[in-house]
């Protein structure tokens, strides 16, 4: 599935966008995702790696806070990944398997979507931000705050209304994982039951990572 790490921070840019002016929109994306209670969302995800061909996915995303999300993929049909708020599980339909791994031990690889949880922090988690126009939008270049992460570069795309309609990171090995989103809707009413993982009939469990 291509998983890795994402999320944004603060710094001067150069030319365009700098300073307060940039600060100033970066904590109003802040304020617009950390106090969400529920989100839902369409996404188109592609991950592309050096001499393999590229890999596209699309679905729809839910999440309910603190912790909660669940990946409902149109394609290919009836893959799920899905957070309980202490596990993750990721189910595969073409070889009926299940794969459960610990919530904490896997914050290092979709971190850069941690907005998608409220859990924003760009002066915290980026470096060396530089902004500039992308017609009507806002494209935001970042480098991870830590080094001992698995990607070099993030690319976020704000709309005039603060919302994240994509993120693209550049992995270590040079491989890139895009996310775009679609039809944002904040605070929309979900059933609790969505978040919670059932066992397909017959499917394989993975040992549960250590």
């Amino acid at each position: 599935m291509g998983f890795q790490r994402i999320l944004l921070p603060l710094a001067v840019v150069p030319l365009l966008w700098a300073g307060t002016e940039l600060d100033d929109r970066l904590k109003t994306v802040e304020k617009r995702y950390n106090r969400a209670r529920t989100l839902e969302v369409l996404f188109q995800e592609s991950y592309t790696a050096p001499g393999r061909p590229r890999r596209t996915e699309s679905g729809a995303l839910r999440l309910l806070k603190p912790g909660k999300m669940r990946w409902d993929y149109t394609s290919p049909q009836g893959k799920l990944f899905l957070s309980d708020g202490k596990s993750l599980w990721l189910y595969t339909p073409n070889n009926h398997r299940v794969e459960k791994i610990k919530l904490k031990e896997s914050e290092d690889m979709r971190a850069p979507l941690a907005f998608l949880l409220g859990k924003l922090d760009f002066s915290k988690e980026f470096r060396n931000i530089e902004a500039r126009p992308e017609g009507a939008d806002l494209l935001v270049t970042a480098e991870p705050a830590s080094e001992n992460l698995p990607y070099t570069r993030v690319e976020f795309v704000i709309t005039p209304d603060s919302e994240i309609r994509r993120v693209k990171v550049t992995g270590y090995d040079q491989s890139v994982l895009d996310f775009r989103f679609d039809q944002e809707k904040l605070n929309p009413p979900l059933d609790a039951k969505l978040f919670q993982f059932r066992m397909p009939p017959g499917a394989e469990l993975a040992e549960e990572a250590q």
